[in-house]
């Protein structure tokens, strides 16, 4: 498999971790959009959201947590952080492995330029 996040999963590509357990990778993102960006990559290889099943959804839980932890580990936590999923084309969704983008670290402006919601 030619998967990018794969590759990082299983190390032959580095990243700059942030934590890792049995079903989780975080790591920073090499191109930010604030000062915290990290990426929240589970270690089996699911293609988007909508490829998800009934059987995974405690893996998403998994992501979840690991998403807390590393926000209290890169110090947003209490003042706040954003957690994306981009899923599909229109999604933005550029690497075909499920992965959750956590922002933080400044106040975040609307959630997409279509929209002045949350300025």
């Amino acid at each position: 498999m030619d998967c990018l996040f794969c590759k990082i999963v299983e190390g032959t590509i580095p990243s700059n971790k942030v934590l890792e357990n049995d079903h989780v990778v975080v790591f920073h993102d090499i191109h930010p959009a604030a000062p915290t960006h990290v990426l929240i990559v589970p270690k089996k290889h699911i293609a988007s959201m909508n490829d998800v099943t009934a059987e995974e959804l405690p893996l998403i839980g998994e992501i979840h947590m690991a998403a807390q932890e590393a926000a209290n580990r890169l110090g947003v936590q209490q003042s706040g952080y954003r957690l994306i999923n981009n899923c599909g084309q229109d999604g933005e969704q550029t690497v075909h492995h499920l992965h959750y983008h956590l922002l933080g670290g400044t106040r975040l402006g609307a959630l997409t330029s279509l929209s002045d919601s949350h300025q």
